[in-house]
């Protein structure tokens, strides 16, 4: 009788660590950029979207893994968005009730989580072939390194952008009087490639594996 391996041995503590850094879904595998554009005007969007992939692509993750041995693989595509939707759809409601001007401003990029392709790569090559508490934490790990960074973007535009953070002003009243005068560049999409650029830079300088792998 083989020894069960435990639930945080370093081989599972791996799927939750790598996407913050060495397989980050943005930055390393440049995916889940339109979002990274679209909602990261200001923080409050970002954190909330952050929380939605996290649901969705960690439960979603589970399901599969728990059906993969009962999906045809001729219609496995269909069965993943099937399961996405779903899990999109309910999320979307409980955020339309509870936190009604956050989905407004939403809108649209909710319900294309769909459609992520971080979250049916994951899917794909990830929850179909592993038990479901890896594929759990497979997806846990790729939706924070996906929402780190939308955080992190996030951040910088809307505290350059509009001096604010969360919807509160964090740049003093003195520094506009004194001539401080927020950038407009901030606000803008092309920024948002911008941060996410610099983030990519300070991140392959510190880490020469992502270089020479490239």
């Amino acid at each position: 009788m083989t020894e069960k391996e435990p639930l945080f041995s370093a081989k599972n503590l791996k799927l939750l660590r790598e996407p913050l850094g060495s397989s980050n879904p943005i930055t390393v595998q440049v995916l889940g950029i339109c979002s990274a554009l679209a909602i990261t005007v200001q923080l409050k969007p970002a954190i909330v979207m952050t929380l939605s992939v996290i649901v969705v692509m960690s439960v979603s993750n589970v399901v599969i893994s728990l059906m993969r041995k009962m999906i045809p693989p001729r219609i496995r595509i269909i069965v993943q968005l099937v399961v996405i939707a779903t899990m999109v759809i309910l999320v979307d409601e409980v955020l339309a009730a509870y936190a009604y001007d956050v989905s407004k401003q939403l809108s649209v990029f909710v319900g294309l989580i769909i459609t992520n392709c971080i979250i049916m790569g994951r899917l794909e090559a990830f929850a179909l072939a592993n038990k479901p508490w890896p594929s759990f934490l497979d997806g846990l790990g790729n939706a924070f390194g996906y929402g780190l960074i939308l955080i992190i973007v996030s951040f910088f535009r809307e505290l350059f952008g509009s001096g604010t953070l969360l919807g509160y002003q964090v740049v003093p009243e003195s520094f506009y009087e004194a001539g401080y005068a927020n950038n407009g560049l901030f606000v803008l999409p092309p920024m948002a490639l911008i941060v996410v650029g610099i983030i990519i830079w300070v991140q392959r300088a510190k880490n020469n594996d992502l270089v020479e792998s490239n």
